[in-house]
């Protein structure tokens, strides 16, 4: 099969089975993937290295970690040691056939298993048959270039089975075995034309045309653009303030509760809508909605929109709904606020949409500057108006703890999951300066625009654990926490000054390709670092620019989704059928499909519950389910259960949930504090899908009565938790490990090697996983402890 695509990625059914497929795949930028199992990048092996070496068997080869890095943490599967190596240190093909024929072999052993069954889409008077076939197909397509591999490049087949059984051993290869197995099923029924019509419905190149009533307005976009505490975000709300109706938007459910109490404050009513709560204001005109992103009605007319922190459209995971919010919002004023390096690609989307773009550029209200010390470790040169960045939420009360006993100073404390009310609290006790809270110690939520008074920012690490690796920090994550130094003004000065000098509308209008700016405040904000190690790394980060964001994220829609799925069996399992419309999708060069890695998960883990329709099951997957926690599992399947069944939805009938956990006594135990958590999850799950199933999940003031016990049981086990000092030294070392890691990448790079500025945004930590291409392994025992630690 010849592609042509060096940014096409493939599965390995698609990789043989090409005989069933047109002549030519449609060509389309792939930039995101399920999981690198899953696809490999093609032109990777042309991208290593060519030169010769000498391989010392007792040491890694460095200059070839691409595709041989040792397998992530599965202690089931290990790669075999006595595998042969070819030139490259990579796995010889002899040896490689010689384990997917093995694991094949598996299969057929399995072939009655009922789970096996459902995993695979199989029927049992079928599927022996099948397997048969696949394995026969599989060979053919091996040995074909068995007998000619002095002439042919080794088949895509061998590539992506070698990038599988590195990463993940045989777990790997069963992956991808089962993955091709379920396109071998599901293609054995498909005509040439069902597949044509497949590739008609996988075209995503126009997602404009998705919201045809956005499309018949003109709009008037205002692209308001500068860097942390500059007013941007402020202007945006005071036009949206002045209007009759409207719509925020923002990344986090904190900040949009702060948008939704400031907008009724003054008189304006205003609902609050986020994924697991909404709180409907009582009358007759109310024209105002504070959103998360996710949440934002596209199909409703308003006068001004506000969509926040419109860098994050290029995020691969959450990009998606920051698109979404600027192709379909149906209002008269779009207000997108965000970094500079978000202009390139608004201009190209306003232009393709036929809107109107005025572009606002703001400068910064108050100096920042890196300091050229860190604090060497010792908390009691804590200064007050300092906020100390920490990335794990046992690590912030930890460190409160600590901070109080050195300095005799009250801490606050700030992060995303804590409840509207306390943090609002904590947030005005730091702000104010006449008490004893001098310093507060926050989560990286903070990066995303809280009021709050801070005069210096210093970073506890400059890595961060995503439950896997621990990773170094991009740019624009640094930048955008370290902005939060020297803020011009907070809440509280703004509500001082309801008004501003002459009128807000006006002034925006007449700042178009100028540079909106005030006087430069007194206040100096400053960077610095907790150890010494991290602060070259802020130092550098604060004198850098991020690239231009390449791409906006996209996912497809749930009509062409369920449109999609029609072509399958009822026994296909959905996860495939994702995972094929991503395959074939075509997708413009200004967009890239978001992981669907999340979706998957969930996908695999209510396969096995019948009754679902596919609605069900795209509702699911979108749902806030932690695929990596085992405890989930059960309650995920116990509530689609419910929903397949349309009945036992009631709180207290979920048996699976752990109630119970609220009678025990509260003890500074991680045990019981995991309970807890896994507690809190599950309910904000049910609460979650108790908005999309309302006649299934009734109890939903019950729920809210059960999170918010939950909330403050683990506010008072974190309050007595403390990290002891080898703790604490374990973790330096890990820090010290992906620091290292990232100074070896770079350093290898070659000196004619362009560098591109990675386009990744600023994920909060409550919201999931911060991406970066900078790691260390972390082995399965020490992650179970840094996991408990966040």
């Amino acid at each position: 099969m010849r592609v042509t695509d060096v940014n096409f990625g493939v599965c390995l059914f698609c990789s043989f089975r090409s005989r069933i497929w047109p002549s030519s795949f449609p060509s389309r930028n792939f930039s995101t993937s399920y999981n690198r199992s899953f696809r490999l990048r093609w032109g990777a092996r042309e991208r290593l290295s060519h030169k010769p070496f000498k391989r010392d068997d007792s040491e890694t080869v460095q200059g070839h970690r691409r595709l041989e890095e040792r397998p992530k943490n599965n202690t089931k599967s290990q790669p075999r040691k006595e595998l042969r190596r070819d030139t490259r240190g990579r796995i010889e093909e002899e040896d490689l056939i010689k384990i997917t024929i093995e694991r094949l072999e598996q299969f057929f052993d399995q072939s009655n298993d009922p789970v096996f069954l459902v995993k695979t889409g199989l029927v049992a008077n079928t599927a022996k048959s099948h397997l048969t076939e696949f394995k026969s197909d599989l060979l053919r397509s091996l040995n074909e270039w068995s007998k000619t591999r002095k002439r042919h490049e080794p088949p895509l087949i061998l590539d992506v089975l070698r990038q599988a059984y590195t990463e993940n051993g045989e777990s790997g290869i069963d992956v991808q075995l089962k993955f091709a197995l379920q396109g071998h099923v599901a293609n054995s029924t498909f005509t040439k034309s069902d597949i044509l019509n497949q590739v008609r419905l996988a075209d995503l190149r126009y997602p404009y045309e998705w919201y045809p009533a956005t499309r018949a307005i003109q709009r008037s976009i205002h692209l308001h653009v500068g860097p942390t505490n500059s007013g941007k975000t402020y202007h945006a709300l005071k036009r949206l303030e002045s209007a009759s109706s409207g719509i925020y938007a923002g990344p986090l459910r904190l900040l949009a509760h702060e948008v939704y109490s400031r907008l009724n404050a003054l008189g304006k009513p205003c609902n609050l809508i986020t994924g697991d709560e909404r709180v409907e204001v009582e009358g007759d005109e109310v024209n105002m909605a504070s959103c998360t992103v996710e949440m934002v009605p596209v199909n409703r007319d308003v006068e001004v929109a506000v969509v926040d922190e419109i860098q994050m459209i290029g995020n691969d995971h959450r990009g998606w709904a920051w698109t979404q919010a600027v192709l379909g919002l149906k209002a008269q004023e779009l207000h997108l606020c965000g970094e500079e390096r978000a202009v390139p690609l608004i201009r190209e989307l306003a232009a393709a949409m036929g809107d109107q773009l005025e572009i606002h550029h703001y400068e910064r209200l108050s100096p920042l500057r890196p300091m050229s010390t860190s604090l060497n470790g010792d908390l009691r040169k804590l200064r007050k108006g300092d906020c100390l960045v920490v990335f794990s939420r046992m690590q912030i009360h930890a460190y409160r703890k600590d901070i109080e006993k050195l300095t005799g100073k009250r801490v606050a404390v700030v992060y995303g999951s804590l409840p509207p009310e306390i943090r609002a609290q904590q947030a005005k006790l730091f702000n104010d300066q006449d008490n004893d809270y001098d310093f507060l110690v926050a989560s990286d939520a903070i990066g995303m625009g809280l009021n709050l008074s801070i005069k210096r920012i210093i970073f506890e690490s400059t890595s961060r654990h995503n439950g896997e690796q621990l990773k170094i920090l991009e740019v624009p994550d640094i930048k955008q926490i370290a902005g939060r130094a020297g803020r011009y003004r907070t809440a509280a000065d703004a509500s001082k000054d309801a008004t501003m000098e002459g009128s807000v509308k006006s002034d925006i209008k007449n700042s178009t390709s100028a540079v909106v700016s005030a006087s430069p405040g007194t206040n100096l904000g400053l960077v610095t670092t907790l150890e010494r190690m991290d602060l070259p790394i802020v130092q550098r980060a604060m004198q850098s620019e991020a690239g231009p964001i390449p791409t906006a994220g996209i996912f497809p829609p749930d009509s062409i989704i369920l449109k999609f799925s029609k072509y399958f069996s009822p026994e296909t399992p959905f996860s495939y059928i994702l995972l094929r419309l991503h395959e074939i999708a075509r997708v413009h060069t200004r967009f890239h499909l978001c992981n669907l890695r999340a979706y998957i998960g969930t996908a695999d883990l209510i396969q096995q519950v019948k009754g679902l329709t596919i609605a069900d099951r795209i509702s699911l997957c979108a749902s806030p389910v932690d695929t990596k926690d085992p405890g989930a599992h059960k309650i995920i399947l116990a509530l689609a259960r419910c929903i397949a069944t349309q009945s036992g939805g009631n709180l207290l009938d979920i048996h699976e949930l752990n109630l119970e956990i609220l009678d025990q006594p509260v003890t500074a135990d991680r045990e019981y504090l995991k309970q807890l958590e896994g507690l809190h999850k599950s309910v904000v799950l049910y609460l979650w899908l108790s908005y999309r199933f309302i006649g299934v999940f009734p109890s939903q003031a019950m729920a809210f009565h059960v999170k918010g016990l939950t909330e403050e049981k683990i506010d008072k086990v974190l309050t007595e938790i403390s990290l002891n000092k080898n703790f604490k030294n374990h973790l330096r070392k890990l820090r010290e490990q992906a620091m290292l890691k990232a100074f070896q990448t770079q350093a290898s790079l070659s000196e004619n090697e362009t560098q591109r500025s990675e386009s990744t945004v600023i994920e909060p930590l409550e919201l999931g996983d911060g991406m970066s291409p900078l790691g260390v392994d972390v082995p399965p025992e020490e992650i179970s402890l840094i996991v408990a630690a966040g």
